[in-house]
């Protein structure tokens, strides 16, 4: 088995689109690695689990295949494998997302002249 680092195993699973990206983000402190803090250098085990920021939520995922090399998608998915609690907690952030969108609607189009000078008149009063 070979040692590989965190930046370059990230970059290898498809988590990030460039190996500088990942090391930045890890330097960064927004990855987690068996619930601490990491540094990029660090050689990753089997069976750890890390926390990778995706957007707006986070996953949680725990290492089953370590590689160095970048590969096909369809060969990343045996890499690692999400916990279920990570996929609920985003699936359920994701459902907020979408009710709260229904409490602050967004007008269909830009204000027009007329109206822009009313909102004008009415913020300076």
């Amino acid at each position: 088995m070979e040692n590989v680092r965190i930046d370059k195993w990230l970059w290898a699973a498809r988590l990030f689109k460039t190996r500088a990206l990942a090391r930045t983000t890890v330097q960064s402190g927004k990855i987690h690695y068996n619930g601490q803090r990491t540094k990029p250098s660090k050689i990753v085990e089997l069976n750890a689990t890390l926390k990778v920021p995706s957007g707006f939520d986070s996953k949680e995922l725990i290492i089953n295949e370590i590689f160095d090399k970048r590969r096909s998608a369809s060969q990343v998915l045996g890499m690692f494998t999400e916990t279920p609690q990570s996929i609920e907690k985003r699936e359920n952030n994701a459902q907020a997302r979408k009710l709260s969108a229904f409490h602050s609607p967004k007008p269909d189009s830009k204000p027009d002249k007329k109206q822009r000078r009313q909102i004008i008149h009415l913020k300076h009063q």
